[in-house]
C-alpha cells in the first residue's frame, strides 16, 4: 500500500477539529430532526391527558434532549462537514428519525425499535468521539466515561422495553438519571468546547421548541376556526413571543458573554454543563408543556381545562421562568426575584384555570408575561439598550 494511500486513511479517519464558532448548515440539518421529536412528545401527552401521561412524554423529552446534547458537545470539538463525519451524521438522523416516529409508542409496542434506534444515535455519537479524541488524552478519558454512561442507560432502555407499568417507568427515570449524572462522574476537565458556538445552538434548540407551541395552536384548531379560536391563536402566539423575549432579549446574549469569558478547561466546561446541558432542558420541558396547553385551550376555548392540561399550560410556564432563575444563578450567583414570583403565582392560579373558560386562562397567561417583560424592560432601562448593544456587536 502507498503512503499517499495510507496517509489518505488516516486523514478520513481523523475528523478536523473545529475552527469556526459559527453554526453550519448541517448542524440545522440535524437540529430540524427534533421538530417531529418535540411534536411527538407533545402528541403522546395530549393524547393521554393523565399525570401518568405526562411524566411519560417528559421521561421521553430527557432522553432526547441528552442525545441532543451530546452531538451539541461533538460537533464543538469536530467539523461536522468533514466527509466522513457527515455520513455518520446522517446515519443518526435516520435513526432519531426512527425514534421519533416511536415515540407515541415508546411505552407501548415500538418500546424495543425506540431503543434500538436510540442505542444507535448514541453509539454514532460515541464513535464519532472517539476518533475525534485519538490525539487528545484528556477528552479520550472522558469520551470512555461517557462511553459507560450510555451504555448503562441504552440497555436499561432496552431492558424496559420488555417491562411495562411501574417498573418500565422507573427504568426509564433510572436510565435517564444515569445518564445525565455520568458527567458528574467523570470529571469536566478533559472535554473541549467553542463557546459561542455552544450558546447558538442552545439558542436554536430553544428556538425549535417555541416553534412547536406555534404548531401545537395549529393543531389544536384543526376542529375548524371561529371567533374564540382566532383569538385563542392570536393569544397563544403572544405566549410564544412572550417566551422567546425573556431568553432572547438579554439572557441570552449575557450568558454567551459569560461562558466565553471563563477559564477554558474545567470552569468553562462545568459552566457550559451546568447552564446549557443541565438547565436548558427544563426551559425546553416548559415550552413543550405551554404546547401542550395551547393545543388543549384551542380544542375548547369556552370550556375550563382539566387539571392535568392546566397545570401543563401554567406549570410549564413556571418551569420555564424557574430554569431561567436557576440559569442566572449558576451564572452570576443573584436571583431573578421577579421571574421566581411570578413562577409562583401562575402554579397557584392553576386552582382558578380548572374553573374559568380555558380562553380566559391562556389570557392571563399572556398578560402576566408581557406584564414581567415591560417591568424587566423599564427596570433596566438604558442598561439594558446598552448591554444589548455591546453584545451584539461584538458578535
Amino acid at each position: 500500500m502507498s503512503s499517499q494511500a495510507t496517509s489518505g486513511r488516516a486523514r478520513r479517519l481523523n475528523p478536523a477539529m473545529r475552527q469556526e464558532e459559527k453554526v453550519t448548515p448541517l448542524e440545522l440539518f440535524f437540529d430540524l430532526v427534533f421538530v417531529l421529536a418535540f411534536t411527538q412528545c407533545t402528541a403522546l401527552m395530549a393524547d393521554d391527558p393523565t399525570w401518568s401521561g405526562l411524566a411519560k412524554g417528559l421521561l421521553v423529552l430527557g432522553v432526547l434532549w441528552w442525545s441532543w446534547v451530546g452531538y451539541a458537545w461533538l460537533t464543538s470539538v469536530i467539523d461536522p462537514e468533514e466527509d466522513a463525519v457527515r455520513l455518520v451524521i446522517f446515519v443518526a438522523m435516520a435513526a432519531l428519525l426512527i425514534v421519533g416516529l416511536c415515540v407515541p409508542e415508546a411505552f407501548g409496542d415500538a418500546a424495543l425499535i425506540f431503543a434500538c434506534a436510540y442505542a444507535v444515535v448514541r453509539i454514532a455519537h460515541i464513535a464519532l468521539f472517539m476518533l475525534a479524541s485519538r490525539n487528545a488524552p484528556n477528552l479520550r478519558s472522558s469520551v470512555i466515561g461517557l462511553a459507560v454512561s450510555t451504555a448503562i442507560a441504552s440497555g436499561l432502555l432496552v431492558g424496559a422495553s420488555f417491562a411495562d407499568g411501574t417498573l418500565q417507568g422507573g427504568l426509564w427515570a433510572l436510565a435517564l438519571a444515569l445518564d445525565i449524572a455520568g458527567p458528574y462522574f467523570f470529571g469536566s476537565e478533559g472535554w473541549q468546547l467553542k463557546p459561542h458556538h455552544f450558546a447558538e445552538r442552545h439558542g436554536l434548540i430553544v428556538l425549535i421548541a417555541l416553534g412547536e407551541s406555534i404548531v401545537a395552536v395549529g393543531v389544536g384548531a384543526e376542529h375548524g376556526v371561529d371567533a374564540g379560536v382566532a383569538i385563542a391563536a392570536t393569544i397563544g402566539t403572544g405566549v410564544a413571543a412572550a417566551l422567546w423575549w425573556l431568553y432572547f432579549d438579554v439572557v441570552a446574549l449575557v450568558a454567551e458573554r459569560r461562558l466565553a469569558d471563563a477559564q477554558p478547561g474545567r470552569e468553562q466546561n462545568e459552566m457550559a454543563r451546568d447552564s446549557y446541558s443541565i438547565l436548558h432542558l427544563p426551559m425546553v420541558a416548559g415550552i413543550v408543556l405551554v404546547a401542550l396547553g395551547m393545543k388543549k385551550t384551542l380544542g375548547h376555548v369556552e370550556d375550563p381545562l382539566k387539571l392535568v392540561p392546566a397545570a401543563a399550560l401554567l406549570g410549564g410556564a413556571a418551569l420555564y421562568l424557574l430554569a431561567h432563575v436557576a440559569f442566572r444563578y449558576r451564572h452570576i450567583h443573584t436571583l431573578n426575584t421577579r421571574r421566581l414570583g411570578l413562577a409562583v403565582l401562575l402554579v397557584a392560579f392553576i386552582a382558578v384555570a380548572v374553573e374559568v373558560p380555558a380562553l380566559a386562562t391562556i389570557a392571563v397567561l399572556a398578560a402576566a408575561l408581557a406584564l414581567m417583560i415591560v417591568v424587566e424592560t423599564r427596570s433596566y432601562g438604558e442598561g439594558r439598550h446598552r448591554t444589548r448593544q455591546e453584545l451584539r456587536g461584538a458578535e
